[in-house]
């Protein structure tokens, strides 16, 4: 088994790039709403979805006789 011997100059550069990827893997970001408008919004999306329409029947044309 061998053990990787790192070369004293790249051991702080390791340490810096590792110490980055951990501090970037904790980034959150929070976004808020105001509750009021976001209600408002599910409730017009919800209406808009369950609105039932007319069905409108297309007319029906009689052809015409030859007389």
């Amino acid at each position: 088994m061998t053990v990787l011997k790192l070369h004293k100059p790249m051991l702080p550069v390791m340490a810096l790039a590792g110490m980055s990827m951990l501090l970037s893997a904790c980034v959150t970001i929070n976004i808020y709403f105001p509750a009021a408008a976001a209600e408002k919004a599910a409730d017009r999306i919800i209406d808009e979805v369950l609105q039932v329409k007319p069905v409108v029947k297309p007319a029906t044309e009689k052809p015409a006789s030859a007389s």
